[in-house]
This record gives structure tokens, C-alpha cells and sequence, in this order.
């Protein structure tokens, strides 16, 4: 942990930055203070992306297979801290302890499977009208990646830019939300530990309306990777603008439980999707609607769901979920809630902050029902502990409803009809379907992200889906003979 506040890590070294001030760091679990970080200026930033650019081109000319065993060193230095980085994980961001450890893990994984698929990173050779000419294509790294990263994952996210964009060849300036810098300089310190060439990883925290604008903007920068917010995704294309861009963006479901689904099955799913890190998950299920035929025996075993559920202390044993990280995403969720039943709208479990949490941050697991379409929870992203249920009564009612929406990263469909259930994979406009499953299944190889003409990003991360989108495809043509 960065007790004396050094958390940019420029050119090899950690540094605070002599220009701005030291701020301290408070866990959303009590508001206890648990450390300090460097409040960044634009120059700090500025010189990460030249540490960055000096050192990217002998880490592009490096050999795939060494570059793969760095990769490697990463993951398996990030499995040997995994209990202290996910005990910090927790204590920053407040989830609980199971889902801090099995994030580490998983950025474990990332690093190991970028090192196994970039030795795969092939090219085409392509048949040409000359008889005469040979063409093919190969990959290059882009350069300097500009990397801007959310709190809700703070560990797995940056690794799903940083593990391929590392592998293939690029360095990296990487800048995290503020409220989980402590844990985002546990994970550099891991990088590190690993022993790459000075520079090609670089932190820089702060404010990003500072040192995140100063990095995707930065003529040294070549590419840029994003997770978050839309509203902030599209300041960052603009700021950006004509650089290469990865960004996944925020979600708004739809999940759909048809007549015929599997309630049991259908709740059990759900509500791990509304409820797993406190409703802070790009996917979570954040809508659900459900046919009226049953929507009263879903209502019941969603609201036995919410009650299971344990608020409290993350550190504590039995505790299944903390608080939220931040009092800006409490504030909106308590908002949209209030919003919803000023509509209308009816809490049949939770439904406001709880008396006798240690933090104003914690939120009641909550079950709405009868939204209203036009509510905010329905139309925008609430990002919190929120299941509210719209009744639908056809299919062509559930696309219309999922279609009256800006977002488009995540749905799920609840159905014991296959042919139902590929109707509705062509039909949602969302980037991912699942099938009787949470909207939010995924793993570390699958293409993740959002469809055109919505707010959810561009391109897809996700195995060789991200590796390929950090690198130019560089085409040769030649003469035989």
C-alpha cells in the first residue's frame, strides 16, 4: 500500500508528483482513511507518455515468445499476492472478501491467457488478381495505449486492456478511477515485480478530468482503451479524436423472463445479476421484464432473493454484500429509486438506505414493482442493489421495450423454448444475449461489448477479440521472381 502517497509509476520508478498535492484515501466501509495517493497534474501525465513512448520501441521489436513469458511472470507474480491484493480490493472498494479473491484470480488469468494467445496473433496470406504478386498481412503493436479505468473492478478491467495490449507489443500509460488507486498501485507493483523494461507500464492517478484527459489526448499516445460511463466515453472520443479507440460503456439489460421460464431457475440467476457487487457491474440486471402471466410468482422469489441477501461489513464472514463505493453512485441510486416510486412504483423489499451501517454508502437490496417505463431506473443506468420488475405481455412488447433504450451491451431471456429463444438473440440490440443464464455470464476469451447506434462503446474486449483491436494489421506485397 502507498502510505506516503507515491502512487504514479513513471518510467520504472514510484513517484509522487511534486506539482500537486498528496490526498488521502477513505474505504467505503466505514470512512475510515486507509491511505494516501498523488493527486496528479498534467505534467505527470505528460511525462508517462514520453517514459512510455521512449521505451515502446524495443518492447515492440522484442520476440513474441518473450514478450508471452513476460505476460506469464505478470499472472503468476499477481497470483502470489492474490490474498493481499484482494483483502486491499475489498477495503477500497467494498465488495466482499469472495468476490475480491476471485477478481484477482481472474486477473491472474488474463495476464496467463494473453501469454498463450499472442503466440497464435497470425496473419493471412491473400490471393491476388496478379499472378504475379503475393500479399500478406501481419500484426504490429500500435504504439503508446492511453488507458482510463473504472472503480467497479479495479482490478480486472485495466487488466483487460493491459495483459493484450502488453502482449502485443504496445506500452502502456494507465490511469485509474481515484477511489481505487491504493489497489490500482498494488497491481502495478505486481507488473513490476515481474521485471519488464522500465516505462512500458505507466500509472499516473488523479483526477480524470486531468490526467485521464491529458493521456487520451496527448499527441503520444497512438490508441486509446476505455471502461466506464458513456457520458464520459464520449468526451474522451472527442478529446481523442482520430486515434484507434476500445471502450466499453455502461449497460442497461434488458433482462426477459417469458411465460414459460423456469422461475426457480430464472430468479436464482437474476438476482445474482441485480445483487453481485452491490449492482455495480456494467451487465448487471438492471431491468427485468417480465410476462404478466407470472409476474406476480417472479415478484415473490426475487423479494426471498433480496432477503437472503446480507448487507454489511464486506470483511466480515457471511457477509454477501458491501457497501457502494462511492457517494456519487449512491446518490444516483437512491435517486432513481425515488424517482420509480414517485411513479408509482411499489418497494416490496429494501427500497433506501439502511440506519445502522457504519457509511452512508450502504443500500438496501431492493425489489420494485410496477415500474413505469418512462422511470429513470428503466431508462438510464442506476449502477446499485436495484430490481425493477415492468410487466410485458407479448414478445414483440418485450423487443419494443428493449429497443426504448440508449444503452445495448447485455441481455438475458428466460425461456424453455430454443426456437423463442434464438428469436430473441436476433432480435435484442445488444451486444451479448444469454440464454437462461445472469446477464452477467462471461468469461475472459469471449468478445464483450456494445452494438452500433447505442451508448454502450465500440469494439470488443475479451481474449484475442482485444488483442487484435491494440494492433494495426500491416499489409506486404511483393513480386515473385
Amino acid at each position: 500500500m502507498a502510505h506516503n502517497g507515491e502512487t504514479n509509476f513513471i518510467g520504472g520508478r514510484w513517484q509522487g508528483d511534486p506539482r500537486s498535492e498528496i490526498r488521502p484515501v477513505h474505504s467505503p466501509i466505514d470512512g475510515s482513511r486507509i491511505g494516501l495517493m498523488s493527486w496528479s497534474s498534467r505534467q505527470a501525465a505528460a511525462e508517462a507518455v514520453s517514459a512510455a513512448r521512449a521505451a515502446q520501441p524495443a518492447w515492440g521489436k522484442a520476440s513474441i515468445w518473450d514478450r508471452a513469458k513476460a505476460m506469464r511472470r505478470i499472472g503468476e507474480a499477481i497470483a502470489a499476492r492474490r490474498a493481499d491484493l484482494a483483502a486491499l480490493l475489498t477495503l477500497e472498494q467494498g465488495k466482499p472478501y469472495a468476490e475480491a479473491f476471485f477478481e484477482v484470480g481472474k486477473s491472474a488469468d488474463g495476464f496467463h491467457l494473453a501469454a498463450d494467445l499472442v503466440k497464435y496473433l497470425e496473419g493471412n496470406t491473400i490471393p491476388t488478381e496478379d499472378p504475379g504478386k503475393r500479399v500478406m498481412t501481419f500484426y504490429r503493436p500500435r504504439g503508446v495505449y492511453a488507458v482510463v479505468t473504472p472503480w467497479n473492478f479495479p482490478v480486472n478491467i485495466p487488466v483487460e486492456y493491459i495483459a493484450p495490449g502488453l502482449a502485443a507489443g504496445n506500452a502502456v500509460v494507465w490511469t485509474p478511477a481515484p477511489t481505487t488507486a491504493l489497489v490500482a498501485a498494488a497491481l502495478a507493483r505486481a507488473v513490476e515485480e515481474a521485471d519488464l523494461p522500465p516505462g512500458i507500464l505507466n500509472l499516473v492517478t488523479g483526477a480524470g478530468a486531468v490526467v485521464g484527459d491529458e493521456i487520451v489526448s496527448n499527441p503520444g499516445t497512438n490508441a486509446v482503451g476505455f471502461t466506464g460511463s458513456a457520458a464520459t466515453g464520449k468526451q474522451i472520443s472527442l478529446r481523442a479524436a482520430g486515434k484507434p479507440q476500445l471502450m466499453e460503456l455502461g449497460g442497461n439489460g434488458p433482462v426477459v423472463i417469458l411465460e414459460d421460464a423456469d422461475l426457480d431457475r430464472a430468479a436464482a440467476a437474476t438476482a445474482s445479476g441485480c445483487f453481485v457487487n452491490a449492482g455495480q457491474v456494467c451487465s448487471s440486471s438492471e431491468r427485468i421484464l417480465v410476462h404478466r402471466k407470472v409476474y406476480a410468482d417472479f415478484a415473490e422469489r426475487m423479494a426471498a432473493a433480496a432477503r437472503a441477501v446480507v448487507l454489511g461489513d464486506p470483511r466480515e464472514d457471511g457477509v454477501t454484500m458491501g457497501p457502494l463505493n462511492n457517494a456519487a453512485v449512491a446518490a444516483k441510486v437512491a435517486e432513481h429509486v425515488q424517482d420509480a416510486l414517485g411513479r408509482g412504483a411499489r418497494a416490496i423489499v429494501g427500497g433506501k438506505r439502511p440506519d445502522d451501517m457504519p457509511s452512508p454508502l450502504y443500500f438496501e437490496p431492493t425489489v420494485l414493482t410496477r415500474v413505469a417505463r418512462e422511470a429513470l431506473i428503466n431508462t438510464e443506468e442506476t449502477f446499485g442493489p436495484v430490481a425493477p420488475l415492468l410487466a410485458i405481455d407479448s414478445d414483440e412488447e418485450a423487443f419494443e421495450v428493449a429497443r426504448d433504450n440508449r444503452y445495448g451491451l447485455v441481455s438475458s431471456v428466460f425461456t424453455q423454448d430454443i426456437d423463442r429463444a434464438f428469436r430473441y438473440v436476433e432480435a435484442m440490440p445488444t451486444g451479448m444475449v444469454n440464454i437462461n443464464d445472469t446477464s452477467n455470464y462471461w468469461e475472459l476469451h469471449i468478445p464483450f461489448g456494445g452494438v452500433s447506434g447505442k451508448d454502450s462503446g465500440m469494439g470488443r474486449v475479451g481474449g484475442r477479440h482485444a488483442l487484435t483491436a491494440m494492433c494495426d494489421l500491416k499489409t506486404a506485397t511483393f513480386t515473385v521472381g
